[in-house]
């Protein structure tokens, strides 16, 4: 690191400890100041860069402690091999920094490439059941297939995210994991394995500075992270209330695609989903494909192989019924002609297909039909 770096970066982290400025005032600071060393030197001069600014404010660049803390941290980084990205350097992520509430700075570790061509978020509940990890499985899976160049970022946490980020691991995607805490520890604990794998593919990502704590705010705080930094963000397992509900919203409001699996509709943990398509916050899919060709990013084709189907796969009733009108209609039906032909409502009929495509029995074809495979 040249002495200039050392310097700018050294300015930059003192910012970011100062009482009073919230991000995105650093943000309009960085914007407007060539030299931030000069705001330390002379602290009226924050009067002509941030409107609003107050006496209070003076007084805290005027505390040198702030500059000790961000000399720690520029120790501890380089000790750890920790890359720090400011929001004026280049290879800060693109989709980030079009947030208005983008972090000023952001500390990385690992290989990730995070202007990847393509990014996805993968999000969900803490208690995340079998159904919810075999849709993580299958849709990176086959996500890795069609598109190999595609980064996964989640959480980290329980449930959902680490299930995505051992899919990813597991299919060779890479994934990145967004931290509600500093470097000087791994949240919780039980992850360190699997956040160690990430530094080799992917790597880990956090706003914070070493020491500190993984406080309950702070998760909120990461998920506008999670939705910023990718082209989409998908919600596989969630209930009516949560963290993953409240970064769908946060996709929502950077413009940003966000999809969901629906479930049934008595289960907790899919409850949000559900909400979210039935409000149209997210848009339904039952696979990599559907995500693929939603996003009109190439690459979805389907096989026609079955994933392995099972021989003599138990079904309900009215699965059944269902499996064999498919089958009499051997083209494919479209969903208003399987209410038709069953007379039943359509929020009845959609967790029966979706059971069905989960079972390897049907699957959906291009223009939205179903169609029996077995």
């Amino acid at each position: 690191m040249t002495e200039k770096r050392y310097n700018e970066l050294l300015s930059i982290l003192a910012l970011t400890k100062v009482q009073g400025l919230k991000a995105a005032h650093i943000c309009s600071i960085l914007a407007t100041t060539d030299n931030v060393a000069d705001l330390f030197a002379s602290p009226d001069a924050v009067y002509d860069v941030l409107p609003g600014a107050t006496p209070a404010l003076v007084e805290a660049l005027s505390d040198m402690s702030n500059f000790e803390c961000a000399k720690k941290e520029l120790e501890f980084t380089a000790e750890k091999g920790i890359r720090i990205i400011c929001i004026k350097d280049d290879d800060y992520p693109y989709r980030l920094k079009e947030c208005d509430d983008a972090p000023p700075v952001i500390y990385s570790m690992g290989n990730a490439d995070l202007n990847a061509p393509r990014i996805v978020s993968i999000v969900g509940t803490r208690r995340v059941t079998e159904y919810g990890k075999d849709v993580c499985n299958a849709f990176v899976g086959d996500l890795a297939r069609m598109l190999p160049d595609t980064l996964i970022v989640s959480g980290l946490a329980y449930g959902v995210d680490v299930s995505a980020h051992r899919a990813a691991l597991k299919a060779g995607l890479p994934t990145v994991g967004v931290l509600a805490h500093g470097f000087h520890r791994i949240y919780p604990s039980s992850h360190r394995s699997v956040a160690k794998e990430m530094l080799a593919n992917g790597g880990l990502l956090t706003e914070y500075m070493s020491g500190t704590e993984p406080f309950k705010h702070n998760f909120l705080q990461r998920n506008r992270i999670v939705a910023g930094i990718a082209d989409a963000t998908v919600v596989v397992e969630s209930p009516s209330c949560g963290g993953s509900m409240v970064t769908a919203s946060i996709a929502q409001s950077y413009m940003r695609d966000c999809f969901a699996f629906p479930g049934r509709v008595n289960d907790q943990f899919s409850m949000g989903c559900n909400e979210l398509i039935a409000r149209n916050k997210a848009a339904l899919i039952t696979s990599a494909y559907d995500f693929v060709e939603a996003m009109n990013w190439g690459g979805a084709v389907r096989s026609d192989k079955p994933r392995e189907a099972e021989l003599f796969p138990e079904l309900s009733p009215m699965e059944q019924v269902l499996l064999n009108l498919l089958r009499e209609n051997s083209d494919g039906m479209q969903l208003n002609s399987i209410v038709i032909a069953l007379d039943m409502p359509v929020n009845r009929i959609m967790p029966l297909l979706f059971e069905l495509e989960m079972k390897n029995l049907i699957r959906t074809q291009a223009g939205g039909s179903y169609r029996a495979i077995v």
